[in-house]
């Protein structure tokens, strides 16, 4: 799946990905490839995305939204 992270000063992260773990409003949550279309909010804490190659990557959030649509993830985030 395509995903787009993106923060009001740049674009931290733009490509594919296997796996996206973010802090949600309630719970942390997982968004697999063809996840049901979702728009959460997201609390401070941190973003796991897992390539299909490579060591997972990380970022670290103090909060956002993100959207998922047909594949495709877009990740609004606040960083400090």
């Amino acid at each position: 799946m395509e995903l787009e992270i993106i923060s009001p000063d740049q674009q931290l992260f733009k490509g594919r990905v296997e796996l996206i773990r973010v802090p949600g409003s309630k719970d942390p949550f997982e968004v697999l490839q063809y996840h049901a279309p979702i728009i959460s909010t997201l609390e401070k804490g941190q973003i796991k995305i897992e390539e299909s190659a490579g060591s997972p990557q990380y970022f670290d959030i103090e909060g956002g939204l993100i959207e998922v649509q047909r594949n495709k993830v877009i990740i609004l985030a606040e960083v400090q």
